[in-house]
């Protein structure tokens, strides 16, 4: 059977970039104690260097189990309110999820920037149980539509 996989090319790139930019939400994919999948919607962001990241709390399902196992996927891409959902981009990328202490030097700058695209964290943020995940990612796969299917690497998304 033939790979629905067509060649990666500038304008898939572009897509997938695109959909990282303007993602707010994820889903967050993790494996339970159990390795069952569980899946949880997060808040989502880029770092200045374009890594993905997150506000979680460490009351949360979805926080537990990334720190028992960190291996993670997240889906991007939200439909728009009319037509088919399916017809829309979607990206899902694969990777491990890394923990920023309170008391890591970088903590006071990724909330400053957090802040900036998540503005109603505000009333949450400074919260003990909460801090940030950074995602290393090493492959993603674009859903750019009916038979525009991707697979990019970490360098094609940019993610440094």
């Amino acid at each position: 059977m033939p790979s629905p996989l067509q060649q990666t090319d500038d304008e898939a790139r572009k897509e997938a970039q695109q959909l990282m930019q303007s993602a707010r939400y994820a889903a967050l994919s993790v494996l339970d104690e159990k390795n069952y999948p569980f899946v949880s919607r997060i808040a989502f962001g880029l770092t200045q260097r374009n890594t993905p990241i997150s506000l979680v709390s460490t009351l949360s399902h979805h926080t537990q189990h990334m720190l028992q196992n960190s291996q993670v996927s997240l889906l991007i891409g939200e439909p728009k309110p009319r037509g088919d959902p399916l017809t829309y981009p979607r990206l899902t990328l694969q990777g491990t999820a890394h923990f920023l202490q309170r008391n890591d030097p970088d903590f006071i700058d990724k909330r400053t920037e957090w802040l900036e695209t998540h503005p109603k964290s505000r009333l949450y943020i400074d919260f003990t149980d909460f801090q940030f995940v950074q995602f290393s990612i090493f492959r993603a796969y674009l859903n750019g539509g009916f038979g525009k299917a991707y697979k990019l690497s970490a360098k094609d998304l940019k993610i440094y």
